[in-house]
């Protein structure tokens, strides 16, 4: 039997990247999005018939967060994620044989800017703010279904670095132009991942079935932004990188229509619950990380 696999909001960065790793697997896959020729948000049958039978659902769906923070955009944010959720939830309970795995879209935001300890998923403290907020009621909305049939895992996704698109295109524009040094204070922490190590952590809860709950979705070694520039700096080749200090990112933060908070924010989160149970990352390292991003 070919293994079924649905991909809600399947069309962006990670999405994609999913979608080949699983096709080039054997898997059959099918996405639910507001993009033709997918499975239509607005056609909750069709959501019910996808999902039937299928071995596995993986949420990524909601608007980007690179983008102002006024009212419109904090609006769609909140319900691009919220909603998506319900609707799936609500369609999961209408299955005859759902999937027995659901994993849904989290973020390592969810934390409280953090520089003077790494954040666990038992010992962490949820912070306060707009991204916050976002991600409880994302958290809420996920596990207010009691699904006895499917197993749910929440993914706290830290910062997902990888070939073709994503963050490293925006940071490898600035080393390329020079202005590739440190953004802010620079001892803000970036947690990170790798998209393929996103992929092997999706395989590794389908695997081990006892597994639920919330995990963070981190390379078990964060680095500061100043060691972040420092080794894109080097794996690019370029020995100069002018500071951006923070007056001058929100001015071009203001420009380009994003918030500071995606750069400044320190995001100190630790993989315990993947590492306890037994997960081994491929891209432990930033080195490894970047090395493998920039030969492609």
């Amino acid at each position: 039997m070919e293994e079924k696999i649905v991909i809600a909001g399947g069309t962006g960065f990670i999405g994609q990247y999913l979608q080949k790793k699983f096709l080039d697997e054997g898997y059959k896959v099918t996405i639910i999005s507001r993009q033709s020729p997918h499975v239509s948000w607005d056609r909750p049958n069709d959501i019910v018939q996808s999902l039937e039978g299928a071995d596995m659902l993986i949420n990524l769906a909601g608007k980007s967060v690179d983008c102002r923070y006024n009212e419109k955009n904090k609006a769609e944010i909140f319900r691009s994620r919220t909603e998506t959720t319900e609707i799936l939830g609500s369609a999961l309970i209408q299955c005859q044989n759902p999937p027995s795995l659901w994993i849904n879209s989290s973020t390592a935001t969810i934390y409280r800017h953090a520089e003077d300890r790494p954040m666990t998923e038992e010992d962490g403290d949820i912070g306060t703010g707009f991204s916050v907020e976002v991600a409880k009621k994302w958290e809420e909305a996920f596990f207010s279904f009691s699904l006895p049939a499917t197993r749910q895992a929440a993914l706290r996704i830290a910062i997902v670095l990888g070939p073709d698109g994503g963050v490293m295109t925006p940071y490898k524009n600035l080393v390329k132009y020079g202005l590739g040094g440190v953004q802010g204070p620079g001892d803000q922490r970036f947690s990170w991942i790798h998209v393929e190590d996103v992929f092997r952590i999706i395989l590794f809860l389908n695997e081990e079935k006892e597994l639920s709950g919330v995990f963070n979705c981190s390379s078990p070694n964060p680095v500061t932004n100043r060691e972040f520039m420092s080794h894109l700096r080097t794996a690019m080749n370029k020995k100069i990188g002018l500071p951006t200090p923070k007056w001058m990112l929100e001015a071009g933060a203001l420009f380009i229509k994003t918030e500071t908070e995606l750069v400044l924010k320190s995001r100190w989160v630790i993989p315990k619950r993947l590492e306890k149970a037994g997960f081994v990352f491929q891209y432990d390292t930033l080195e490894k990380a970047l090395r493998h991003i920039l030969e492609k």
